[in-house]
């Protein structure tokens, strides 16, 4: 009872000496006057004091965001490489040890190394940025789609790894100021059949559910597979049948049909030859280490020979050009490991033979690399094209003369063996450039309906000129875009449509080289939507938006 009644009397002491929150503050406000000195410092420290107890829950997530958009960077950089998800830790372990040396001065190098081990860089986390990374740049993508005036697709067909058919498809967009942009549409898997109906239905299934606008399609370009050019069930031959296309343009890749033309000439007996010795050689692990160590011993330029394959485009100009600078060192390897003789390497028409069709696939291969690349105009490849058959024209005329200044390697092998250009059978070549120039005329007939056309978009105020031969590469339509929409509505249309042509499929064979690399025997096992996501990724000139991406995340420090 005692102790109630003393608990009782000490209570509104200790209330007194602690009075509630409201009551205190309004105690102190009023020992302060308004609109004085005092007061607006007293504001400023009841300020300062809020950030800092704000900052101890601010100054966490800000790492963590920037230690996310590290993470989505480093990712980017590792997908454009084309490297595999388990490598950013590879790359955070460098990082860090290269933190011990570079950062060893300095004050705060605990600080820089903290933030280092913070960003998030294992395996799952890298594969969930590359996916949300692709997503962001698909998203892009399919604004500009919405945006363009109209488009052209590639499409090429090849396997991957593990044996499943892959469809490649890039886009080609013109926008309204006639610049053109050329992306990765899609890379379709075809698990059965690869037949035209098998390819169509694939892609229509794309179209559907990314709901692209076809009507805005000009043109398709293609590699010439019977699956894609079939007459009756082919897959142009199924799109021009079907209501969901407008009426559309084919070619045939001309960087293909170049290729192609090269084919006609008619040098089996050089070739088979040259392959066998070269066989011979590189076939055997001990003979190719001891042709290494004969060429190292005569100090050759070259180390070794190369091997040839007919997929490749400029396999055949390399693989003679190589043959034909070590004929010499070959001959002496021959004869001193005792090999089957090769009567055709002391033939002197056999040698003239050899060094005519090194020199014509060179310039043949200086074709092809001048038709390859990103962001070519249709038009100035025509022009490549035409002013190459001017050239085999020349060269035709000068053969005939026995004129070998185009011949190096011509030239090179008669002062070998004594003989002047007088002595030359020049009909025996000038045939063989005429039969490459029949081909070109004959395979080159795909584009000759839009010369014309692209003729006048050139140059419209010049009068009977073969633009087509004197097309510069800075060709993009930068007066046509000048022009009135509602005065010349049809003129500009012409102009958009030519700027939006594919000439090749050159995107989808490179895209193809990046998935070899992307999907490898050490990464068989990746999934399609990985593989896409990954050939966005390193093929796509979008940059994706990291502060966006690492908003819509969980920002986190790596654990």
């Amino acid at each position: 009872m005692v102790t109630f009644l003393s608990t009782q009397t000490q209570g509104p002491s200790v209330s007194s000496a602690k009075p509630a929150w409201p009551y205190q503050r309004r105690a102190i406000w009023n020992d302060i006057p308004a609109k004085t000195l005092l007061r607006s410092r007293k504001v400023r420290d009841l300020k300062s004091q809020l950030a800092a107890q704000q900052s101890v829950f601010t100054r966490p997530n800000t790492k963590g965001k920037a230690a996310t958009t590290a993470s989505y960077r480093v990712s980017h950089v590792l997908a454009k490489h084309k490297k595999s998800f388990k490598d950013g830790e590879v790359v955070k372990e460098a990082f860090i040890e290269a933190a011990d040396a570079l950062f060893g001065e300095f004050k705060n190098k605990t600080e820089i190394v903290t933030a280092i081990k913070d960003m998030q860089l294992s395996r799952n986390t890298v594969t969930r940025r590359c996916e949300g990374m692709a997503e962001d740049v698909e998203s892009q993508l399919k604004n500009d789609i919405d945006a363009c005036e109209c488009f052209s697709l590639q499409f090429e067909e090849s396997t991957d790894v593990v044996d499943v058919a892959q469809l490649c498809v890039f886009i080609r967009m013109v926008f309204e100021d006639m610049h053109a942009k050329e992306e990765l549409l899609t890379i379709l898997p075809l698990k059965g059949h690869t037949r035209g109906v098998d390819i169509f239905s694939t892609f229509m299934d794309f179209v559907k559910k990314n709901k692209l606008p076809l009507f805005k399609l000009i043109s398709i370009t293609i590699d010439g597979a019977p699956a894609i050019v079939g007459r009756t069930n082919g897959f142009i031959a199924l799109c021009k049948q079907s209501e969901s296309f407008p009426d559309i343009l084919n070619y045939h890749c001309i960087i293909h049909q170049q290729a192609l033309c090269g084919k006609i000439l008619n040098m089996k007996e050089v070739m088979d030859v040259a392959m066998k010795i070269v066989c011979s050689v590189r076939a055997r692990s001990l003979q190719r280490r001891l042709f290494r160590a004969h060429l190292e011993e005569t100090g050759a330029e070259h180390i070794d020979l190369l091997l040839h394959t007919d997929v490749r485009w400029l396999s055949t100009g390399k693989f003679l050009a190589r043959f034909t600078e070590l004929l010499p060192e070959i001959k002496d390897f021959l004869k001193l490991s005792k090999h089957t003789e090769y009567a055709q390497l002391e033939d002197s028409q056999w040698l003239l033979d050899l060094s005519f069709l090194t020199d014509i696939t060179e310039m043949l291969n200086d074709l092809n690399l001048e038709l390859q690349g990103q962001d070519k105009h249709v038009i100035n490849m025509i022009s490549s094209v035409n002013t190459f058959k001017s050239k085999l024209q020349l060269l035709s005329n000068r053969l005939q003369r026995c004129d070998l200044r185009n011949f190096p390697h011509m030239q090179a092998e008669l002062q070998r063996q004594g003989k002047n250009s007088a002595q030359l059978d020049g009909a025996r070549y000038e045939k063989q450039v005429q039969s490459i120039l029949s081909e070109f005329e004959r395979r080159f007939t795909d584009f000759a309906s839009i010369e014309p056309v692209a003729s006048y978009l050139c140059y419209p105020f010049l009068e009977d000129i073969d633009v087509l031969q004197k097309a510069t590469p800075g060709t993009k339509g930068d007066f046509w875009h000048l022009l009135l929409e509602q005065k010349y509505p049809n003129l500009r249309r012409r102009a958009f449509n030519l700027t939006a042509l594919f000439g090749s499929t050159y995107l989808c064979e490179a895209a193809f080289s990046h998935m070899k690399i992307i999907k490898s025997k050490y990464r068989s096992t990746m999934t399609d939507d990985h593989l896409m996501a990954c050939l966005r990724l390193a093929t796509s000139s979008y940059c994706p938006d990291y502060e966006k991406l690492a908003s819509s995340s969980q920002c986190q420090r790596s654990h």
